[in-house]
């Protein structure tokens, strides 16, 4: 058989560390510390993450950590974020657990500084990005051809772009693959629920005698959701602050009205709707609607070759197609404190609930016959009826890449590739009551005509008791919408890299170098329909979703050089000194837009004074420019998460300095006297911010020093030890919750109200609280800007371990990070909020969930040969609950009240201890073409933590836990059965 020379040695412009030979091959995470032996080098290309530099012996100074293809089949997963989600140094981000806040996408945030400020890869490759933010969706990696995934933190701005500040996640992809290869695989939870299927066909082989390969693989993926509702600890929404479990949500069923803007509390029909009575304090149980795992499917095909025109020359292709849709689901829509008109002999208004209205509204013609209109000025009627609000976000991608590489002298080589890639996704939203409709449906003289009898009119009844509203009735309020976003990427590249065939007086190998330039172009168009763009149309749609475009263009052009200064020495048997260079230009594609100059630098060295310990460190300087979303989304007022409103209750009550600041805010003197302000409706509260077209970039700057041993007198034994240390300034960023009440709050004096920290909060001004209709109710000013902070540092920790027993094989690979700290502040004068071992609304501004301060991976594997058994040990130390100020209060101590499964439980909201997951896996290999696995996740059924569903943001904190971080489905099985051909 021929041997493809080109295919020996690292090729795609995406290298740096090479795979230890030994560890590659573990089931378990693995530290890259060394070059792979000749032997592995002929065998498949060498595809490495860090650098543009190509060399088979190639030892660089960043640390990566290396996710094998056992590992990836150990998981037996559905998508490449539940594998990502608990690895040590990711903070879980938008994924299958995220319900409420899930835009259709899955993304990585490695070391917790946001998912817009690390890059996911493929084979070294930028694939088209998702959202405005510029992030590649997780959703689209062809799993069943994946290899490995190399996960390199210390920063790799000079190889990939600036926006590579804490690091890239590269999927690397098998090559030369030859034969057939299929897999199917069946999953269940315990209670029988949140089926999975998933199913992967991969075929592949030479031609032209060897001198090209081709690879075709098809994918298929489905999950089932699971229902808070099914599990005991989401059955009721718990309020984190008092412990009961009940309702959360003021907009309840029947309907609640303020009929006078000074009325302090709602008053709801009663059941027969024949009168009203005081509103129900506990509110609306939204808690069984919602989902702990959201519906997926996926259909996809990712296809490349490679052909030699010459023994010099290759020409290579990659095509891949995705579609995938996942949504969410959320309780009913409804209409959530709208005003709203109502004629006063409206058929449905009975005689006592006329006499209560007449009495609010003295003005108002009450005579006999009369038919006056008259205002309420909030209302507030879940829609039960109309059944549950689900958004279906439906994504096509298509990327493609051509390229031609080889050879121009024996130790040069050069790559030229061009690549193309479509996202479309589209938002079907589905269940919602709109406002215009209920509007319209209210004005009627008898029970079968509307006033305006347009598109049907059905007359709405909103003043009986719960199930009034009829069939007839819910298919003349409710609608549909559908939101379109559309990104492009266009990128050139071309790479000459090799060596100068000289080297440094005291070593032997050359000078490794690689130049290059790149341009990408960046498109994006968000597209919603008419209802979308209207504020508070889509009952409990939150915000409006406007349209806007943007886009911006690189140029860039970068060097690498590896000097290798000190070879076979003593104390010296390898000394070498790194550094690379990328000069950016970006050019905003709007008239009058800013344009950006960016420079990335790297230093580093590595030393190995013997054999079997190295020591290594570098230095990365990153500048990122700001995205899309950043730049030109359009500023609308939205929800936030925010637990305590600090006028609420008596809070304000014999404190003149605070209630003038609640007045100044919008509230009224007679809120405040009654005590009626109520908290933000279920943890949320009404923000307003969108980008900023003055935004500038943001410098970065990172370091890493670690160590790699590989004693000899324990064979089979590495080690790794890694410090990373990274602070982003002029971060982009906008203040937390937290901030903004806390500049206000913090410290009140007689100036407070007049202050612009404090009167830039705007209230709801019919009950003065913080949520509302976003068309009215701007509540927390959220603005973009360039005075944020970030830091963190910590240790990064590895061992991996094989030995034989005579009758076995034996593995351990231990994979662990202790994060020292992370820091957030979002101007010079807010609070430096540390968020490490801690949780709030305020912790996880960057879009992820609990980040502990130690977390580790350790599997341990007894391989037999043709059978397997594998044991995963998930550990993280505990958290507990931040307290600062006004921002929030004391989380809550004792016994769980109200309904539900939980009552009567004994609960502390303010800690979760220390928590171990085991997953327990095993393989057979049979008659050498068939395997078979099995996974028992959570293998005893640890029970997810209980803290409310007001302690987090909403996105994270949802069914009274932390499910993105903590499983709250419980034991699961899973079986994969496997043919290679």
């Amino acid at each position: 058989m021929r041997t493809n020379t080109l295919n020996r040695r690292a090729l795609y412009g995406s290298s740096a560390l090479v795979t230890v030979a030994l560890l590659a091959s573990q089931p378990a995470f693995a530290q890259s510390a060394a070059p792979a032996d000749d032997a592995a080098a002929e065998e498949e290309t060498i595809v490495v993450t860090g650098t543009l530099l190509k060399s088979p012996n190639l030892v660089l100074s960043s640390p990566v950590n290396v996710v094998g293809e056992k590992e990836i089949a150990a998981r037996q997963i559905n998508n490449a974020e539940q594998l990502l989600r608990n690895l040590p140094g990711v903070v879980p981000a938008i994924g299958s657990a995220v319900n409420n806040g899930n835009g259709g996408s899955s993304f990585v945030n490695l070391r917790g500084l946001g998912t817009q400020r690390n890059l996911a890869l493929i084979d070294g490759d930028r694939i088209v990005p998702a959202a405005q933010g510029g992030q590649f969706d997780l959703n689209n990696v062809p799993l069943a051809l994946v290899s490995r995934v190399d996960v390199l933190t210390g920063g790799a701005s000079t190889t990939y772009g600036a926006d590579a500040v804490s690091g890239v996640v590269n999927f690397v992809t098998k090559q030369n693959f030859s034969g057939l290869d299929a897999r199917f695989s069946y999953g269940l939870t315990q209670q029988g629920d949140g089926a999975t299927f998933r199913g992967d066909i991969t075929m592949g082989g030479n031609f032209a005698e060897d001198r090209g390969n081709a690879v075709i693989s098809f994918g298929y993926q489905k999950t089932n959701p699971v229902y808070q509702g099914d599990r005991d600890i989401s059955l009721f929404q718990i309020n984190s602050f008092n412990g009961r479990a009940a309702g959360g949500s003021p907009t309840d069923t029947p309907s609640s009205f303020y009929f006078t803007a000074t009325q302090p509390t709602a008053l709801q029909n009663n059941e027969t709707g024949t009168g009203f009575v005081t509103a129900n304090a506990d509110g609306f149980n939204f808690a069984p609607f919602n989902i702990f795992q959201t519906p997926f499917e996926r259909f996809n095909l990712f296809a490349q070759a490679k052909y030699e025109i010459t023994d010099n020359i290759e020409v290579y292709g990659r095509g891949m197609f995705s579609k995938n849709t996942v949504s969410t689901i959320i309780a009913p829509s409804g209409i959530f404190g709208e005003t709203l008109s109502v004629n006063i002999n409206n058929p449905f208004i009975s005689a006592g609930q006329r006499a209560t209205i007449c009495a609010a509204n003295p003005t108002l013609d009450c005579s006999a016959g009369s038919t006056a209109t008259f205002s309420i000025p909030a209302v507030y009627r879940r829609t039960v009826e109309v059944g549950p609000r689900i958004s279906k976000f439906t994504t096509t991608v298509f990327d493609y890449k051509v390229g031609l590489r080889g050879k121009i002298t024996d130790t040069v080589n050069f790559d030229v590739n061009a690549a193309y890639g479509q996202s479309n996704l589209v938002q079907a939203l589905s269940g919602y009551t709109l406002r215009s409709r209920v509007s319209q449906a209210l004005l009627a003289d008898n029970a079968t005509t509307c006033r305006n009898t347009a598109g049907g009119c059905v007359p709405l009844n909103l003043f009986g008791g719960t199930g009034s509203i009829t069939p007839a009735m819910v298919g003349f309020i409710q609608g549909n919408s559908t939101v379109a976003i559309d990104t492009g990427l266009s990128q050139v590249r071309g790479v000459i890299n090799g060596d100068f065939g000289v080297s440094a007086p005291g070593a032997e190998t050359p000078i490794n170098f690689a130049v290059g330039a790149e341009y990408r172009n960046y498109t994006f168009t968000r597209n919603p329909d008419n209802l979308s763009q209207v504020p508070g149309e889509l009952g409990g749609g939150g915000g409006a979703i406007l349209p806007f475009t943007g886009g911006y263009k690189v140029t860039e052009g970068f060097a690498e050089v590896n000097v290798p200064l000190v070879e076979d020495k003593p104390f010296f048997k390898n000394l070498s000194l790194e550094g690379g260079i990328r000069q950016s230009h970006y050019e905003v594609n709007a008239p009058g837009k800013p344009s950006f100059n960016a420079t990335t630098w790297k230093v580093g060295s590595s030393w190995e004074p013997v054999d079997g310990i190295k020591l290594r460190g570098g230095y990365n300087r990153a500048v990122r420019a700001p995205n899309i979303g950043e730049l030109f989304a359009p500023v609308v007022t939205g929800l936030t998460s925010l637990a305590v409103d600090p006028c609420s209750g008596t809070k304000a009550q014999g404190n003149a300095n605070l209630t003038a600041v609640c007045i100044a805010q919008g509230a009224t003197a007679a809120m405040i006297s009654a005590g009626s302000i109520q908290d933000p409706a279920a943890g949320q509260a009404n923000a307003t911010g969108g980008g900023n077209p003055n935004i500038l970039p943001e410098t970065a700057d990172t370091v890493t020093i670690g160590a790699v041993l590989q004693p000899a007198m324990v064979p089979g034994l590495t080690l790794t030890v890694d410090y990373f240390n990274v602070k982003v300034n002029s971060a982009i960023t906008s203040a937390t919750p937290g901030d903004i009440i806390n500049a206000c709050f913090g410290s009140i004096t007689a100036t407070s109200a007049t202050s612009a920290a404090c009167t830039s909060i705007r209230r709801n001004p019919v009950n003065g609280r913080l949520s509302g209709p976003t068309g009215t109710v701007f509540g927390l000013p959220q603005p973009l800007t360039n005075r944020g902070r970030l830091y963190t540092s910590g240790i990064d920790m590895t061992a991996a371990y094989g030995t034989e027993l005579g009758f076995a094989k034996l593995s351990f690979n231990l994979n662990g990070t202790y994060t020292i700290d992370n820091y957030f502040r979002a101007s010079p004068t807010a609070v430096n909020r540390e968020c490490v071992g801690q949780y709030s609304v305020n912790c996880g501004p960057t879009g992820g969930g609990i980040q502990p301060k130690w977390q580790h991976n350790l599997r341990s594997t007894l391989d037999f040969g043709d059978i397997n058994v594998s044991l995963l040990w998930n550990f993280q130390t505990g958290v507990r609950y931040e307290q600062r100020l006004f921002e929030v209060r004391p989380a809550f101590r004792g016994v769980i009240t109200g309904s539900g499964p939980l009552v009567g439980q004994t609960v502390d909201f303010n800690r979760i201890p220390a928590f171990s997951y085991f997953d327990l896996s095993s393989g057979f290999k049979i008659m050498d073409r068939f395997n078979v696995d099995f996974l028992i996740a959570n293998l005893f059924n640890k029970k997810a933590p209980i803290v409310g569903s007001t302690l987090g943001t909403t996105g994270q904190n949802s069914g009274n836990t932390y499910p993105s971080s903590y499983d709250a489905l419980g034991r699961r099985f899973q079986v994969t059965l496997g043919m290679k051909l």
